[in-house]
């Protein structure tokens, strides 16, 4: 919890109320009796200002009916907590206010091993503001409910009612199937159809602040968020830091998504006129690195001839794809998957893929399986790619020669290059082409691994959870964006990256042209920034990597050795230099608008 530091203001504050208090019970005490009991004062002290405020209300309200005893609405009736539970989920709900105190998964434990809870500690806000027409409104958050538990074959049933008269009350249920992540939710009330404002709608409001349940806060933080589903079938978020907020309807959804474990909130029907608001906490030094982010969502409720009567169904569970798609509606879509054809590929392919090798082999096995099945089925790519690079290599000489010859003149130096890789049969874009294939798989398993709950608390040689990152060694200090550790994965997986990498610049030359960085130190950059950017991922994220480079170099070692001839290739752009070359296509069509360009160039030239 955050450490209460001493406050001035706070205290001064304090000793002025206490003082306004003293004359009140001064003012207010019985004439007969100047000094009343200890036990008589303390009585005063906790009840004349809700008794004031109750009496006040009930005044301005001007109701027809009789209250009765209305204070024993808002005292402390001193009731236990009531507990809910099923196969999955233990709920603890609190008498004032009648919302949830504590939620805990049976399941899982957070990562230093405890019991997970969702909510604890007062981290959930959960109300129900009603407006009456003179204006006074009532917080259910502030009422203590009697309750009522039932037992039925397949759920249980929990009502918690407010009664604010003979005739009015407030009534909560809470129904939990004997098993399962939901739990139903309704809200009613009787007696209140001429109390409350026409004008200005009952207004539920649902908040909660985020718990740290991962060993890496900023991990963990990065994949925690606000979705919401709306409309017929968008999905859209709040920002992932610092604050944001929003206000819309036709809203059919709403997740408080905690990276592994979700919230989630469904009406009966489409909300309207929601706010909804987040907040990034995981950079607030004074919170302790406990918590991740503040989630908070108010809207109006809607009435049925005067009364409330509204439905809804809470997930609480973990953040699985499977486990969504099997409940009605399409909560799966809170998962951040990809969008486009990364979320396709993700969907229809990785996940049942991934799902059906994790039931064969162990799961780190079943990241290797798959890493091997990506890089043959990319194997034809990898091939078309090594042979761009060798033909490159061989039209180097003339290509350099062509510089040299027009090194004064930039137009015809890129003609005649153009013209070479025409009759020879070869196309510098011919090695992109292949790369630009394989970066849908390469981002869709870069957004499929960090949401892949079944690694969560998976093990694999020195790494003991898959879905954290593996560190070997921890550090007394922390580097700047490295992190307090070392994991032993993204360092394997930068060696492979820096090994591929060298194999590739070895075969394709790039020389240092004037005024152009050296494209090689970029590309030797790139396993330091692999390094650095993946220390903090998941483990089962850099080991795909690591593998895959792996496989990579030990396909193109392959292709060069038992499959590409450069003798037999070079022997090819040869002959293709002689054949007669037909005008046309895109690099005959560029060549004249170069030739175009350079004839308006000489022109202009001649003007001046």
């Amino acid at each position: 919890m955050e450490e209460r530091k001493f406050d001035p203001y706070q205290f001064i504050g304090f000793i002025l109320i206490a003082v306004i208090l003293t004359w009140m019970l001064y003012r207010n005490a019985p004439e007969e009796s100047q000094t009343p009991p200890p036990e008589q004062t303390q009585q005063t002290l906790e009840q004349i200002p809700q008794k004031e405020i109750i009496s006040d209300a009930i005044q301005q309200l001007n109701l027809t009916q009789t209250f009765g005893d209305f204070s024993t609405l808002f005292q402390d009736n001193k009731g236990e907590l009531i507990l809910l539970e099923n196969e999955k989920l233990a709920f603890e709900f609190n008498p004032k206010g009648a919302g949830i105190a504590s939620l805990r998964l049976k399941e899982f434990n957070n990562y230093e091993d405890q019991p997970l809870f969702l909510i604890k500690e007062n981290n959930t806000k959960f109300n129900v503001l009603l407006k009456a027409q003179n204006g006074i409104e009532l917080n259910t958050a502030e009422m203590y409910f009697s309750s009522t538990t039932i037992s039925n074959n397949d759920s249980k049933e929990l009502i918690l009612e407010a009664q604010i008269s003979e005739n009015q009350r407030i009534r909560f249920t809470y129904t939990l199937p004997n098993d399962g992540y939901q739990i139903e939710f309704s809200i009613s009330t009787t007696g209140f159809a001429n109390v409350l404002s026409n004008s200005i709608p009952p207004k539920m409001e649902w908040g909660t602040t985020v718990y740290r349940n991962s060993r890496s806060i900023e991990y963990e933080n990065r994949y925690t968020e606000y979705t919401y589903g709306y409309e017929d079938d968008r999905v859209d978020y709040l920002s992932l830091s610092g604050e944001d907020e929003e206000l819309l309807s036709a809203i059919r959804w709403i997740s408080y998504r905690q990276h592994f474990f979700s919230a989630i909130l469904v009406p009966q029907e489409p909300l309207e006129k929601v706010l909804m608001q987040s907040e990034n906490l995981a950079d607030k030094a004074e919170l302790e690195e406990k918590f991740t982010k503040r989630f908070q969502t108010s809207f109006p409720l809607k009435q049925q001839n005067g009364e409330l009567a509204s439905q809804f169904k809470f997930y609480y569970g973990p953040t699985d794809f499977k486990t969504l798609a099997a409940l009605p509606g399409d909560l799966e879509t809170s998962i951040p998957l990809g969008w486009g054809i990364f979320g396709w590929i993700n969907r229809w392919i990785f996940l049942p893929l991934f799902g059906f090798l994790s039931t064969i082999f162990p799961y780190g096995i079943a990241i290797i399986v798959l890493t091997i099945i990506v890089r043959l089925a990319m194997s034809p790519v990898t091939y078309k790619s090594y042979v761009s690079q060798i033909k490159m290599k061989l039209l180097r000489p003339e290509v350099d020669a062509i510089n040299a010859k027009y090194k004064d003149d930039a137009v015809k130096r890129q003609q005649e290059t153009m013209s070479l890789y025409s009759r020879a049969g070869a196309s510098p874009l011919a090695g992109c082409v292949p790369a630009l294939i394989q970066l849908p798989v390469f981002y869709a398993l870069f957004t499929f691994f960090p949401v892949a709950f079944v690694l969560r608390e998976k093990s694999f040689l020195w790494a003991d959870d898959l879905s954290s990152y593996d560190s070997v060694l921890d550090l007394p200090f922390t580097i700047p964006f490295y992190g307090d550790h070392v994991s032993l994965f993204p360092i394997l997986a930068s060696i492979a990256i820096f090994f591929y990498t060298k194999m590739t610049t070895g075969q394709q030359p790039m020389p240092q042209q004037p005024g152009m960085p050296n494209m090689k130190i970029i590309m030797y950059l790139m396993p330091l920034m692999m390094l650095f950017f993946f220390n903090n991922y998941a483990s089962g994220l850099s080991l795909y990597y690591f593998v895959s480079n792996l496989l990579t170099i030990f396909l193109m070692l392959v292709i060069k050795n038992f499959i590409i001839d450069d003798k037999k290739i070079n022997a090819k752009l040869e002959e293709n230099k002689k054949k007669p070359k037909k005008a046309g296509g895109f690099s005959a069509r560029l060549q004249k608008a170069m030739e175009e360009a350079e004839k308006q160039k000489k022109a202009g030239k001649r003007l001046r």
